[in-house]
């Protein structure tokens, strides 16, 4: 919890970033306990929570009514299995070329740059969502070669929504650039040294993306576990 100024308990200020976890992480309980309850008392106990964590969202975002959150919320909950509340899966590619270039999409939705990246297809594995979402935003063709990173997007501030990225690493096969006239404002291939901007999660991603495009050995990224989740 805060303190009088305004830190999570360490030397690092309350944040956004802090507030939406919390609330997502509530909102998810909650939505959870509503879909394996058939208690009216737990019901209601359940929907107070919500309340609380849509106030949480509402004063991170400044964007919604906290009424419209909970609403949004509750019509996502299902029974049983179906309403576990689990992180969405999201799955990105870093391609590289011949001659050691990253290739780069600048999402219509935000106007930041990222790699290709899309939500996890039911009936394709991983990799082969990484190949589609390159050929479909950029026309691109590629080779999947290894898995480089999982990131916890709402814990790294890189998503609203709670999401798990796996990033795999990718060659440049075939194909043209021709970037989707729906999901992206522009595309290209840029060096290290030319990178665009806004590029998002840069400092996270950037260092461990080019050592792989360069073939450097490397290991698997991912958040290491921290000594309190909700302080951190």
């Amino acid at each position: 919890m805060a303190d009088e100024a305004g830190s999570t308990g360490g030397d690092r200020p309350l944040t956004e970033t802090d507030l939406l976890r919390w609330s997502e992480a509530l909102a998810g309980i909650a939505r959870t306990g509503l879909g394996f309850t058939d208690s009216t008392y737990e019901r209601e106990r359940f929907e107070e929570v919500l309340h609380v964590a849509a106030a949480i969202h509402a004063a991170a975002t400044r964007r919604h009514e906290p009424a419209s959150v909970v609403n949004e919320w509750l019509r996502s909950v299902g029974q049983g299995v179906a309403g576990y509340v689990t992180p969405k899966v999201a799955v990105g590619a870093v391609v590289g070329n011949d001659r050691g270039e990253l290739l780069l999409i600048q999402r219509s939705d935000s106007g930041v740059w990222l790699y290709p990246t899309g939500w996890a297809d039911i009936g394709y594995s991983p990799s082969e969502v990484a190949q589609k979402e390159v050929r479909e935003e950029t026309g691109i063709e590629v080779e999947v070669r290894r898995l480089i990173g999982v990131y916890d997007g709402l814990r790294l501030g890189f998503s609203r929504t709670p999401l798990y990225s796996l990033v795999f690493h990718c060659h440049a096969v075939g194909g043209e650039l021709d970037p989707h006239p729906l999901e992206c404002l522009d595309a290209g291939w840029f060096a290290p040294d030319a990178l665009p901007s806004p590029l998002a999660g840069v400092e996270h991603w950037g260092e461990l993306v080019f050592a792989a495009l360069r073939g450097e050995p490397i290991d698997v990224a991912f958040d290491l576990p921290r000594p309190d989740v909700w302080e951190r």
